[in-house]
């Protein structure tokens, strides 16, 4: 276990996140640790594969680090991947360049979901991400807060009945409506797996976490509430030793369901107003991204005012970030541009 005990030099992102007011926003990007930074990428280039690069904790804390050398953000977040948990429940998948991921297998029956590990037994099998933890830990040195993740229930769901991404996820919303039994029972062994894995992230140096929904604009509400909320909820019930951040893309229809649940921070994409935001989620939780990411391809000066009108409209409670993660071919001035108009910014 790592020794947690170093007092943070930079504590802004974790006391907004408790939401105590600041004389600025915290900002962070999600993708920060990317293809966006050219020391990221001659790292990459070291190793055969992604998953070659995700298996060594030693790249992967280097990776985590650069964005805090390079952009001076407020967090950072470990490298990795949502998949890992599904790969430690026994669904490996491959990670096909200018694709995406693919898993050989697929869930498709009671058998298959049988066979897979979960809970402690499958949080065993992802040593060299708590590794990668420990020596993100120790090197960041306690200079800002280190952020660990999962992926919510239901897009780790989608992608092993899927195999794969996809614009409509239809097998796995299929599987929904055929096997709603089968659907609950994985649904409960991937959040089991979540929990007993975010506690051992905690138990190795993350100060909050994030739960992804990337696929959850594909639901309806009514599914979402059954499928996805349900289990988000769980999660956020087990794990009191941090704050926790919902980032549940696409969402907008579930903001009131994910306010009532044990989290502290909601993200948000860029499909809703900040106003609208505050509204449907009241005004004690704190408020997470909004700015659509391709916004970053405008000219400095229009990225500049951007930032700032983003930061008045949203006001105390809100951490500043994307709507998404950075898109490798933004340039990495106007990224800094982005950062620096933050850290200059005052209430």
């Amino acid at each position: 276990m790592t020794d947690t005990a170093v007092a943070l030099q930079n504590d802004l992102f974790l006391r907004v996140a408790k939401g105590e007011r600041s004389d600025r926003p915290p900002i962070w990007l999600m993708r920060q640790a990317g293809r966006v930074l050219p020391q990221y990428r001659a790292l990459r280039s070291k190793f055969p594969g992604f998953r070659e690069f995700l298996f060594e904790p030693a790249a992967a804390a280097e990776a985590t680090i650069q964005p805090i050398d390079e952009l001076g953000v407020d967090a950072a977040i470990i490298f990795s991947d949502i998949l890992v948990v599904p790969e430690a429940m026994g669904l490996p998948y491959d990670m096909v360049e200018k694709r995406g991921p693919l898993f050989p297998k697929t869930i498709q029956t009671a058998q298959d979901i049988a066979q897979l590990q979960s809970g402690e037994a499958a949080a065993d099998n992802m040593e060299y991400v708590y590794e990668a933890l420990r020596i993100t830990k120790r090197e960041l040195k306690g200079r800002v807060p280190l952020i660990g993740f999962a992926g919510a229930p239901w897009t780790i769901f989608a992608y092993m009945i899927e195999g794969q991404g996809s614009k409509t996820f239809s097998k796995a919303k299929q599987f929904l409506y055929r096997e709603p039994v089968l659907s609950h029972l994985l649904l409960e062994r991937i959040t089991d797996t979540t929990i007993a894995y975010l506690k051992r992230k905690i138990a190795n140096g993350a100060d909050l976490i994030q739960l992804f929904d990337s696929w959850a604009g594909i639901l309806s509400p009514a599914q979402y509430k059954t499928f996805a909320t349900h289990y988000i909820g769980k999660i956020c019930a087990a794990i009191t030793e941090v704050p926790i951040t919902v980032f549940s893309k696409g969402a907008w229809f579930a903001l009131e369901d994910i306010a009532a649940l044990n989290c502290q921070v909601i993200g948000l994409d860029w499909n809703i107003t900040p106003a609208e935001a505050r509204a449907r989620v009241g005004e004690n939780l704190v408020l997470q991204g909004n700015l659509d990411p391709c916004f970053l391809y405008a000219d400095h000066k229009t990225i500049r005012a951007g930032a700032i009108q983003m930061m008045e409209d949203f006001g105390q409670k809100h951490i500043v970030n994307l709507g998404h993660g950075l898109y490798p071919d933004i340039e990495l001035d106007s990224v800094r541009v982005f950062v620096d108009t933050v850290k200059a910014y005052r209430y």
